[in-house]
This record gives C-alpha cells, structure tokens and sequence, in this order.
C-alpha cells in the first residue's frame, strides 16, 4: 500500500523500527487515563513486545498496521487484528490511538480510509469491528460517520472510579 498525505502527516503501512515510537504513544494515552482500559500502574507491557506485536502483523496476510507520521514521529496508528479461527477469519477488530495534540484535525478518519480500504482488497474480510468506551464521543461520531453501527453496549464494563461506570460500545461496519 502506498504512502497516503494528509496536510503535514503520511499515512503508511507500519515498520519495524516504529516500535519504540508507538511505544511510547501508547504510554501516553496509558497516562492520560481517560481512553485506555489499563491505568499506568498495570501497564507493563515493553517495547520489546511492541517490537514482537509489529512481526507477528508484519508477517500475517490477514492483520495490518497503519501509522501516521509527521516531521519523522508517530503520531497515530490504527490496527487490525483477524482471529485464527475458521468461523471467524472474515471477521476482525481494530485499535486506535492519536497522540493528544494531533486529535480532531482529521487523523483518525485518514488513518480508518486506509484500513477500511485495506479489509475492502483482502479477500477474507467481511465485518470489521470495534470497542470504544462510551465516554469517547468524537471517536463514536467519527466511527458513525465512517458508516459503523452500533452492535450493542457492555454496560458498566470499565469502572474509572468509585462510583463512575463507563459502558464498552461495541460497533461494527461490513466492507
């Protein structure tokens, strides 16, 4: 897949040495607490296996990983995940994560186009799928207008707090 431009930014196709970049991407959404599942008192996960993460997608036919850079830094990624079942295999979910400063200036839907046109070429994938927390809701209007659906709620799936409960939106779009 080529290099896709979107004002400063380069949308493309994940490599190796990016591991360290999304890396510590990742350790920055952890800290902000607000989009991330773990709390940065349990996220241990290491570069290491962000490294083996990238070679095991690298290295899939049915799993792919985008990222977007400016000035030479991730600043994004978007991935897709594709179970190794045989009832599953036309199915997948993805992630995504944009640092603070580069949100709502269209990353996320340059970032979704690439995928959405990635899983539209393969041959397998039908029905790409997400989980996004309901609090999120420029990633939930930005998943609607790419045309995903709302499949259904688990309600007070993540508790942030005492007495704060947040439900996981689960969404679904076929290509």
């Amino acid at each position: 897949m080529s290099v896709v431009q979107h004002g400063n930014a380069f949308i493309r196709p994940v490599r190796l040495e990016d591991a360290d970049a999304i890396w510590e991407l990742e350790c920055e959404i952890v800290r902000e607490g607000e989009y991330f599942i773990a709390v940065s008192e349990e996220f241990d996960k290491t570069v290491e296996q962000q490294r083996e993460w990238i070679s095991r997608v690298l290295e899939s036919d049915r799993e792919t990983i985008f990222v977007a850079e400016i000035d030479g830094g991730v600043v994004g990624v978007i991935g897709f995940s594709s179970p190794n079942r045989k009832r599953l295999a036309h199915t997948g979910s993805i992630m995504m994560m944009i640092s603070k400063e580069h949100r709502s200036k269209g990353l996320g839907r340059v970032l979704l186009q690439e995928l959405l046109a990635w899983a539209e070429q393969h041959p397998l994938i039908e029905k790409v799928s997400l989980g996004v927390l309901s609090t999120n809701h420029r990633a939930i209007a930005l998943y609607q207008k790419m045309g995903f659906i709302e499949e259904g709620r688990k309600v007070k799936e993540f508790k942030m707090s005492e007495n704060e409960y947040v439900d996981d939106v689960l969404m679904y779009k076929f290509v």
